[in-house]
């Protein structure tokens, strides 16, 4: 049941960033674009998507099993460190080098787009690089 719930929980979201257009690379480089032609449309959709957010997680916080009866596992970090601003700044430029961040670069995938192709072997070798940083970093020596 679970992956199914993941699986339709996916659909919907996917849904919503082709209806809120936050697919197009163009319309997320004009809310990106606040010296310019600025357009705050996107803005709202992630006003939105943080209330909901926002509710859901006050609701999560205080059961122990999910609707589905798996186990409630929430971020405990609330720390602001030097990964979490490098990695926000990093996420940051290639947002507004690409227009596209991994969500909707999954949906611009799922049609063959060339840009969301190139998008996520970037995003590939990065995890990848992050991961041999780490293991290198926890070995002695």
């Amino acid at each position: 049941m679970s992956i199914l719930t993941a699986f339709l929980s996916g659909l919907i979201f996917g849904a919503g960033l082709v209806v809120s257009k936050m697919v197009q690379p163009a319309k997320v480089l004009g809310f990106l674009d606040i010296a310019g032609a600025w357009d705050p449309s996107l803005a709202l959709v992630m006003v939105g998507a943080i209330i909901a957010a926002a509710g859901a997680f006050v609701i999560a916080k205080r059961r122990p099993k999910s609707a589905l009866g798996l186990d409630t596992r929430l971020p405990e970090n609330r720390r602001i460190d030097k990964r979490l601003v490098g990695g926000s700044i990093v996420f940051g430029i290639g947002w507004g080098l690409a227009g596209l961040c991994p969500g909707p670069a999954l949906v611009d995938l799922g049609t063959g787009q060339a840009k969301a192709v190139a998008f996520f072997v970037a995003l590939i070798v990065g995890m990848c690089f992050y991961e041999w940083a780490e293991i290198r970093k926890r070995r002695p020596g």
